[in-house]
């Protein structure tokens, strides 16, 4: 596995989960799990298993390269990519391919967010082996599906053909999730649509058919066959991008970034060349996957007490409050009572007391308050 590379995408703001997680330091930088690591501390160290220090590289906005060496002090100046703009994904996808072309054209490449969480780590890392072995072999975009374990409205879906589809016949996705198999392609499925996140009775009706994944924005392809759909599907950000050639991996390469890479058009992967290229795969995969997208899903993924509360602060008194979460400071008395489904956040400057069911305002509630100063 030598031309195994990981690049991990850490340039988002997290402003759903605000007060914590604000434009200065983001989400992926606290230590939100309260386990005394940071997320991208926690997605770097599980991606070790995978390869090497040296073959796993950072893409971040250029405010936040300095967090990124405070909390992986490992990793070289060249292995951290530094955004001058925020365009989405595609763009950032597309630099990370052009410099790892520049360092390896045989690269095979594994792209994921930096603050997911992942229960089931070794089936996890085996998920990205089974991947990896297949597009090593095939032209392919591969991205892991994730099998659904409710309708929820808050994830894209991958819809897939029934499972004759499924590549070379391979067993069932479990067990190619498990290790138990090791087939080039195990699992592997045609890709068939898709879908942008649905409304209830869609999702429903997506859990009952059996052919419908979470989309978890974790990819996997050879360097070439990427570079080779943006040139089809995306040929601008390629033309930018591919300009930048001789500067890769040189003293030159910031400079080029600075100027070409805000002219890149602001796009995500799934829109560019996903949607529309035609050799797209997915691993339906099991790993105690969530993409910490919300507070709600930070108390779905956390230890319980047995009125259903998660609380992460050491002097905390609850009295007749359930299936809430509480994050206060260390040494802090904080004393609840009445509390059904709430979310607490006190970060010393800030303090938010919130309905959980409407956690989905948070996000427009920090823009009002940024327009009011």
């Amino acid at each position: 596995m030598d031309h195994t590379y990981v690049a991990i995408m850490a340039g988002g703001i997290g402003s759903r989960f605000w007060p914590a997680s604000r434009e200065e330091r983001p989400k992926q930088f606290l230590d939100i799990l309260g386990v005394g690591k940071s997320l991208i501390r926690l997605t770097f160290e599980r991606f070790l298993k995978l390869c090497p220090a040296d073959h796993i590289f950072i893409v971040t906005n250029k405010q936040y390269a300095g967090l990124v060496k405070e909390h992986l002090p490992e990793l070289t100046d060249n292995q951290i990519l530094t955004e001058p703009s925020r365009n989405n994904t595609a763009p950032c996808i597309a630099y990370t391919a052009f410099k790892l072309q520049a360092l390896d054209p045989e690269a095979n490449l594994v792209i994921a967010p930096s603050d997911h969480i992942i229960l089931k780590e070794e089936a996890f890392i085996q998920a990205l082996k089974t991947g990896l072995s297949f597009t090593a072999q095939q032209d392919a975009l591969l991205t892991l599906g994730i099998a659904p374990t409710r309708p929820d409205t808050g994830y894209g879906y991958i819809e897939v053909g029934s499972r004759k589809s499924e590549v070379g016949g391979g067993p069932d996705f479990a067990e190619a999730s498990s290790g138990e198999k090791s087939e080039v392609g195990s699992g592997v499925q045609k890709v068939k649509a898709f879908r942008e996140k649905p409304d209830r009775a869609t999702a429903e009706q997506y859990l009952a058919s059996g052919n419908y994944y979470w989309n978890a924005g974790i990819f996997v392809w050879k360097v070439g066959s990427l570079l080779e759909a943006f040139e089809q599907h995306a040929t601008e950000i390629h033309r930018i991008l591919a300009a930048g050639a001789p500067h890769y991996n040189t003293a030159a390469e910031q400079d080029f970034i600075d100027e070409a890479y805000p002219t890149t058009p602001s796009i995500s992967v799934d829109y560019a060349i996903m949607e529309k290229a035609e050799n797209v795969y997915t691993l339906p995969s099991d790993f105690g996957w969530s993409d910490l997208g919300t507070w709600a899903s930070l108390h779905a993924e956390s230890p319980k007490d047995e009125q259903g509360n998660a609380v992460q602060g050491d002097r905390v008194q609850l009295f007749d409050t359930a299936d809430s979460l509480v994050r206060v400071p260390k040494g802090k008395l904080v004393v609840l009572g009445g509390l059904e489904d709430y979310i607490v956040v006190d970060e010393g400057d800030v303090l938010l007391i919130w309905p959980k069911q409407r956690e989905q305002e948070i996000k427009g509630i920090v823009n009002e308050l940024q327009q009011k100063g």
